[in-house]
């Protein structure tokens, strides 16, 4: 049993690193107790991050952020590695948990991604209450909105990670008793973004990927460069040959900031349990549990802060 959460890669205030590092143990210890409880991977990955969903200091959920329009479109997947199954919701507004709609895509449609108003009307099917725009966006995220009325969604990539508030994502990787790899991404967006803009977190390959002959990965950082570069998929690819998850994560962060000049992070579990993470931003948390203990607390989990500088790729 094992499971890694990650509460995003940005340039996170000093401020803000108790209170993610403490959410993202919360979110591992109920993951971990669904697997210590022998349930599977998927339910795991769906609880871990709807914990998250639920606590304000992450780009997700009650958490998210303003598109230039004022509203709010967030995106979501999740996948499992028995039959590569997977669901993912994007640009859907209104819904505190995007990670069990997207589950709901995957159990219940036949379908692997669901859109804008149809992902909305999806929702309506499966009970999920309408959220107000004004109980998904904290205080500061209207603030940081109101701040760059007057400023387009055009950044460059560093900018959209060295600000002070959460730009975005979080995400979970498990392995269950079984053997079964599963991941979950979910985002809240990047303020003042283009409407009907969606980055790589619902995208298989992209925000994450799952597969039990490889393992599972849950991508977060810059949506459009873990999009071209297929990120999550890529850095499983290389599990055969470099064996390391944690190396297999580095190569492939490194050879994206080469390739195309964008940062990200990335967590991973292998299906023998053994966990990585890393990332070419200048701060990500994350937290893991593995082995075969019962329930435990958040304070018993493993949890750790990446604090990097930042890397210039060679070609720039």
């Amino acid at each position: 049993l094992a499971i890694i959460v990650h509460g995003g890669a940005w340039e996170m205030p000093d401020a803000l690193e108790g209170p993610v590092r403490q959410g993202c143990r919360e979110a591992a210890a109920a993951g971990y107790a669904v697997l210590a409880r022998g349930g599977t991977a998927v339910e795991a990955v769906e609880a871990s991050v709807r914990v998250m969903e639920e606590n304000p200091v992450f780009d997700c959920g009650r958490g998210s952020v303003l598109t230039s329009a004022g509203e709010v479109e967030m995106d979501a997947m999740i996948m499992e590695g028995s039959t590569l199954g997977t669901g993912a919701v994007a640009a859907v507004s209104g819904v505190l948990h995007p990670v069990t709609l997207a589950r709901q895509v995957m159990q219940k449609t036949p379908h692997i991604l669901l859109a804008g108003p149809g992902a909305r009307a999806f929702a309506d099917e499966m009970g999920h209450p309408v959220e107000p725009t004004d109980q998904l966006v904290t205080p500061a995220a209207k603030a940081e909105y109101d701040g760059y009325k007057r400023t387009s969604y055009q950044q460059p990539v560093d900018d959209l990670f060295n600000a002070p508030e959460p730009h975005d994502t979080v995400g979970a990787a498990a392995v269950d008793s079984a053997g079964m790899v599963a991941c979950a991404t979910s985002t809240g967006g990047i303020t003042m973004k283009r409407p009907g803009r969606v980055g790589d977190s619902p995208l298989v390959g992209s925000g994450g990927y799952a597969d039990n002959a490889l393992g599972a990965c849950s991508a977060t950082g810059h949506g459009e460069s873990l999009g071209k570069f297929v990120a999550s998929y890529r850095a499983l690819a290389l599990l055969p040959t470099v064996q390391n998850p944690t190396a297999a994560i580095h190569t492939t962060l490194d050879a994206m900031l080469r390739r195309v000049g964008g940062r990200g992070g990335l967590i991973m579990v292998t299906p023998d349990g053994r966990v990585g993470h890393g990332t070419t931003t200048t701060r990500m948390v994350w937290a893991s549990c593995r082995g075969g203990a019962g329930r435990v607390a958040p304070d018993e989990v493993k949890d750790g802060f990446h604090s990097e500088r930042l890397r210039t790729p060679s070609h720039l």
